[in-house]
């Protein structure tokens, strides 16, 4: 009989390419995962990953295995709560407070998800600025809240939920979109589009191009806009640049009218966070929630999300 913690081992291994990784995502050692996987691959008497000069790899074997793997895995966190519910059913509601637009490409996603498991719990999505969302856990008018950096604020606590790379975006015209980079410097040269003074991407950015000793009052901002799809639709039309999470172009509507572009010795990644309150009276939808989301069955989603573009 096939081991369900093998399987397990080798998702998140296989999700990652990276022994690292899974070590650090199931608190186990680098050995103990290795030691895993090598004992899932005598029990099915084959391969699953090869090394080579770009890393570790799935052998075919391993890419057969890994769609069952996660079919496995979610069938079986499905029964689990099936027969969980016959003692007690998970049921109520779940307010969630998201301050940052990649945020918003994810959680919908994954609320449906976690709706198809607890059909008894509905979920309600409330977009808020950056500096709601810890507003409204500490008031009460929501259970969890998605933020683009940690708070500081001790009665709250927080979980990585996925990592997310902003990007400077520019038209498909534009003289810069046969390039794949460009230097800090250029970008003085164009007019921008920036997002609103409270906004996660603008701080990221700045904070970057600082670093190069380029300040707002430096560049070249004839706009400010509050939502990536409106900047991505205005660079698309030919007035300006604009940095956007990467999350915001991978939409089929909008690949192809801009061209994202990297720039020299400028890191524009951010961890996205989930926020929920220290301490607070049970609540099991929110509890429930905080766990789902690191559910080996819902790795495909937020590798998607760390590796859509």
């Amino acid at each position: 009989m096939i081991d369900l913690q093998r399987i397990e081992t080798f998702l998140y291994v296989a999700e990652k390419l990276s022994i690292t990784e899974a070590a650090k995502r199931l608190h186990l050692s680098q050995p103990t995962v290795s030691h895993q996987i090598k004992l899932l691959e005598q029990e099915l008497n084959t391969t699953l990953f090869m090394r080579s000069n770009m890393g570790l790899q799935l052998t075919e074997a391993g890419r057969l295995l890994l769609p069952w793997a996660r079919r496995l895995l979610h069938d079986t966190n499905d029964l689990k709560d099936m027969m969980s519910s016959l003692d007690k059913a998970v049921v109520g509601d779940l307010r969630i407070s998201c301050s940052t637009t990649a945020g918003k490409y994810v959680l919908p996603q994954m609320a449906a998800r976690f709706c198809q498991r607890y059909p008894g719990i509905k979920v309600r999505i409330l977009a808020c600025g950056p500096e709601r969302a810890a507003l409204d856990l500490l008031g009460g008018e929501a259970h969890i809240g998605v933020v683009s950096s940690e708070v500081n604020d001790a009665s709250l606590e927080s979980q990585k939920f996925f990592r997310d790379r902003i990007t400077l975006i520019v038209p498909a015209r534009h003289r810069w979109a046969s390039r794949s980079s460009i230097e800090p410097q250029e970008i003085l040269e164009e007019p921008l589009i920036l997002r609103e003074e409270t906004s996660g991407t603008r701080r990221v950015v700045l904070a970057e191009l600082a670093k190069f000793d380029i300040s707002l009052e430096d560049l070249n901002v004839f706009m400010e806009l509050g939502n990536a799809e409106a900047i991505v639709r205005t660079v698309a039309a030919g007035y300006g640049i604009s940095f956007v999470s990467s999350l915001a172009t991978a939409c089929p509507l909008e690949r192809g009218n801009v061209v994202d572009l990297l720039i020299e010795g400028i890191n524009l990644q951010r961890t996205v966070y989930m926020v929920r309150k220290r301490i607070s009276a049970p609540h099991r939808p929110r509890d429930v929630f905080w766990g789902f989301i690191h559910d080996p069955a819902n790795a495909d989603l937020l590798n998607m999300a760390e590796h859509c573009c």
